[in-house]
């Protein structure tokens, strides 16, 4: 029996191109699931009307939308998501300028902020191209470090630099890992990834898991055997 602490380690990524398909998913995944996060695919297709629905049903939401700009902007944007009364949402993790802002945004709401470390499809080539020398475990250490000092409440950090990211921050410091795959199963897009024992055993505190799900013959039976995973870690 899975009990609730450890279903709301699982965040189901209502990757989908439209409002129907993620809402007949939720539907779908009934009880199973209690935590879904709404990316920018969803958002232009009524992903906020269903942020709003998931909030109502008594689910927890996760509006990922990757803040980047200047800081009077972020403010305002990030006041904004957080009249919606959503759980988490997320801020690229760059400058410290950028996350003060969020936070000044974010205001006396309950809505958690997690700073954007390096993207799990991202490998040291990809850094490289961006002139950047560090390792991507170096930078998410660093942007880990600088989010924690402005005052947010956690990160998005693959699990490979999950031990790290725990070593050098609190313990009510969030780690919310994405590029979560079953043993044996093809990485695909990510390059950066690990199981969801590997996960949590090296201190995330919830796993983020898209098409394993959405994309699966039965979400449900999917859904249950990430749960399973989790349980056992």
């Amino acid at each position: 029996m899975i009990d609730a602490v450890t279903r709301d380690k699982l965040i189901v990524a209502l990757d989908l191109p439209s409002y129907d398909e993620a809402r007949a998913l939720v539907d779908l995944l009934g009880n199973t699931v209690s935590f879904y996060k709404i990316g920018l695919e969803l958002l232009f297709s009524e992903g906020l009307s269903l942020a709003r629905e998931l909030k109502f049903e008594g689910k927890r939401v996760f509006l990922d939308l990757k803040f980047l700009d200047i800081g009077n902007t972020v403010q305002r944007a990030v006041a904004s998501a957080a009249e919606l009364g959503i759980d988490f949402t997320t801020v690229h993790g760059h400058d410290t300028k950028t996350l003060k802002a969020a936070v000044a945004g974010r205001g006396n709401s309950n809505m958690k902020l997690l700073a954007v470390t390096v993207l799990t499809s991202l490998d040291q080539s990809d850094l490289e191209e961006q002139g950047i020398s560090a390792t991507p475990a170096g930078l998410v250490i660093g942007r880990a470090r600088m989010a924690e000092i402005a005052g947010f409440d956690g990160v998005v950090a693959s699990g490979q630099e999950a031990a790290a990211v725990r070593a050098e921050t609190g313990p009510d410091f969030l780690i919310v890992t994405p590029g979560i795959r079953l043993p044996g199963a093809a990485a695909g897009d990510q390059t950066r990834v690990t199981t969801p024992e590997e996960a949590i055993r090296f201190g995330a505190n919830h796993i983020v898991v898209g098409r394993p799900i959405n994309a699966a013959k039965d979400p449900k039976a999917a859904a249950e055997t990430f749960l399973a995973h989790i349980a056992n870690a």
